[in-house]
């Protein structure tokens, strides 16, 4: 195997980089020339551009996160730009969409869409894949967030299903069919001992959900009635061990407990309230 290969690689188990043949072919395939993936096997240091790569893999001896460093993750069935004013998409959040399928059968329905925090835009972006009539409203208070959204929400030509706004719910007037959000839930003790690679390189503002982490669940429960219309939905995603306190704070609402899906290591991942 080529020495700048194995080189890279040692660098890359030294700093307990994990999966870091895979990683290492993501920051060749990065810094390659041409459009032919990049196999170790038979790598040619003529296919990449040398310089490009020893900055990139240096960013990843750093603990940048790989998604961060080439701009791209991928979430449900689209590849989005991601930087550091954005939390990368996770796969758990994949289960608010599959909700929202199991519930509106018919994806030809023309429903209304709200998504608090949108981030990335990754929830919006996927929803209106699979609802093709649904008209969807995407909030951030994030300027920079916005943006990014944006950017996503152009490539993906989506602009007239789609509209961006840089506010909270407290300034929404219009009724939704179903409204989704990925909100902040991490406490204070988890965000003080969250990895380095997300405490350096995601935004903090994305992360942190109070002194308890049920911040946004508290305020969601005394507001979001207000803005569904009847026979709608709220699907949300909720950390590690907070199924019994947002049941709690949910009882003083209006609307009622439908069902939580769990995420693929059993854990309490998503609830689903409904305002009948």
């Amino acid at each position: 195997m080529n020495d700048l290969i194995n080189s890279s690689l040692e660098k890359l188990k030294e700093k307990n980089i994990p999966n870091a043949e895979i990683d290492l072919r993501v920051l060749l395939n990065y810094s390659n020339y041409s459009k032919n993936e990049i196999i170790l096997s038979n790598f040619d240091l003529d296919q990449i551009n040398i310089n490009l790569f020893n900055e990139v893999l240096n960013r990843r001896l750093s603990k940048e996160p790989i998604s961060k460093i080439i701009n791209k993750k991928n979430f449900w069935k689209d590849e989005f730009y991601v930087n550091e004013f954005v939390l990368d998409p996770r796969p758990e959040t994949e289960g608010i969409i599959e909700e929202s399928t199991k519930l509106i059968k018919n994806k030809h329905y023309s429903i209304k869409i709200l998504d608090i925090g949108t981030g990335s835009g990754a929830l919006a972006i996927s929803l209106a894949r699979e609802f093709i009539n649904a008209k969807i409203m995407a909030i951030d208070i994030s300027e920079e967030a916005i943006k990014v959204a944006n950017a996503n929400i152009n490539n993906k030509k989506l602009n007239n299903q789609i509209k961006l706004k840089h506010t909270t719910i407290d300034n929404i007037n219009e009724k939704f069919d179903l409204i989704v959000s990925n909100p902040p839930y991490l406490t204070k003790k988890e965000l003080e001992n969250t990895p380095y690679e997300i405490k350096n390189y995601e935004p903090l503002i994305a992360l942190d959900g109070g002194e308890d982490g049920l911040y946004f669940y508290r305020d969601f429960s005394k507001k979001i009635n207000n803005i569904m219309n009847v026979n709608s939905y709220l699907i949300f995603e909720i950390g590690e061990g907070q199924f019994r306190d947002c049941i709690d704070i949910f009882r003083l609402s209006k609307l009622n407990f439908h069902k939580k899906a769990q995420d693929l290591q059993k854990k309490d991942r998503i609830l689903i309230y409904s305002k009948l």
